[in-house]
């Protein structure tokens, strides 16, 4: 659908975009991101020539845009950038069709064709096709220009950081919108963004640049998996690569701050303690934070009239696991143990947190699920907290 071939771009002696290879298949949304002056925005304007090529070639269906008229070109494929740029003198039927009407296209087509778009994001055309844009909210006004790329029907759509002035939960919205229409208009699309997040979630295909060179071009998952070298790594961030469990320490999944008591608490206040946090039993340390044992509502509430010192009723601790060992570990012992959770104490047996059941599903991905099935027993409970 468009390809680039050995292209650059120079202002002065300056090198902007430098050999740039990519082939972008039809149906694909390809995201180019990185850092700001990476030469993301210039590569996508080359496109539709609102900025030309210094060297190399860009063909879209086969055909050579510096072989086109530019007019004809832009006419041919839709843009969506930050701005929205809506003509605010211009009803909500007239900003979509723009091009339409370009093209020669009749009033009557052009107001089926915006009614037909305004119903695939869910706006009722009858509200919105005479309204003005001043009219609109942001994310309102952000749906109308991804409407008017579609509405003369382009192959292809240009996107300049789109979504990127609207608030997190509009932009969220707009981005699962954007993933549906693709999907189901089978649209190419070619999406500047500098959101690492939006990337992951939009793209058939993320293509990382730098220094307007293409340092990686791959599928999400491919990307995160194996990233080419430490720039992807750091720009993808470590927190999101999908690593083995064999790679991951319980301390970067553990909860840090477990609910605990110290041994000469009374039970009173170890009951009020379980109120207060919602849990059904605590981390019993020392004075230097040893984890010492545990005690539960069960014990509590048997031997409250009874009295006395928190370490009078401690059950022994349960199976721990230190800090420095490996998920994969941890989690064959609670497998083992049949444990719904397992406290992470240091060298010295100091309570450090707690992993639980519900903390590696919220942390880990599917790379952990297929050793855990393999075992059975922690599949069939895992996300609950059988002991808190």
């Amino acid at each position: 659908m468009v390809k680039f071939e050995q292209v650059t771009k120079n202002y002065g002696k300056q090198q902007i975009v430098k050999g740039f290879n990519l082939t972008v298949d039809k149906g694909e949304l390809v995201t180019l991101i990185g850092p700001s002056g990476c030469g993301k925005t210039t590569t996508l304007k080359m496109v539709n020539r609102l900025l030309e090529p210094t060297s190399g070639r860009i063909f879209v269906n086969g055909r050579d845009i510096m072989e086109q008229d530019p007019v004809q070109l832009r006419r041919s494929i839709g843009y969506v950038i930050q701005q929205i740029g809506l003509f605010p003198n211009m009803t909500i039927m007239q900003n979509i069709t723009v091009v339409c009407k370009l093209l020669g296209w009749t009033r009557e087509r052009c107001m089926h064709r915006a009614a037909e778009l305004l119903q695939l994001v869910g706006m009722d055309p009858e509200m919105y096709l005479d309204r003005y844009p001043a009219e609109l909210s942001g994310g309102q006004q952000q749906r109308i220009g991804v409407l008017r790329a579609l509405a003369a029907d382009p192959e292809l759509i240009l996107m300049d950081e789109p979504f990127g002035a609207l608030d997190p939960i509009t932009r969220e919205q707009l981005q699962s919108e954007l993933k549906r229409l693709q999907q189901q208009l089978q649209k190419t699309i070619i999406f500047v963004t500098h959101d690492m997040d939006e990337a992951l979630k939009l793209a058939d295909r993320i293509v990382l640049m730098k220094d307007g060179r293409i340092i990686q071009a791959a599928g999400p998952d491919e990307m995160l998996r194996h990233p080419a070298d430490e720039f992807v790594t750091s720009f993808i961030g470590k927190d999101r690569l999908l690593r083995s469990p064999d790679e991951v320490l319980v301390e970067e999944v553990m909860l840090a701050d477990p609910v605990t008591i110290e041994s000469y608490r009374g039970l009173a206040e170890a009951l009020e303690r379980m109120r207060k946090r919602r849990v059904d039993s605590l981390m019993v340390v020392d004075n230097i934070g040893v984890l010492t044992g545990i005690i539960t509502i069960r014990t509590v509430q048997s031997n409250l009239t009874a009295g006395g010192p928190v370490s009078n009723f401690l059950s022994p601790p349960p199976a721990t696991v230190t800090v420095g060992q490996t998920v994969r570990q941890a989690v064959y012992l609670m497998a083992e143990q049949g444990a719904g959770y397992l406290p992470v104490v240091d060298e010295k047996n100091r309570l450090q947190g707690l992993m639980t059941r519900a903390s590696l599903v919220d942390i880990l991905t599917d790379v952990l699920w297929p050793d855990v099935k393999e075992n059975g027993e922690l599949t069939a409970a895992a996300g609950k907290e059988e002991d808190r």
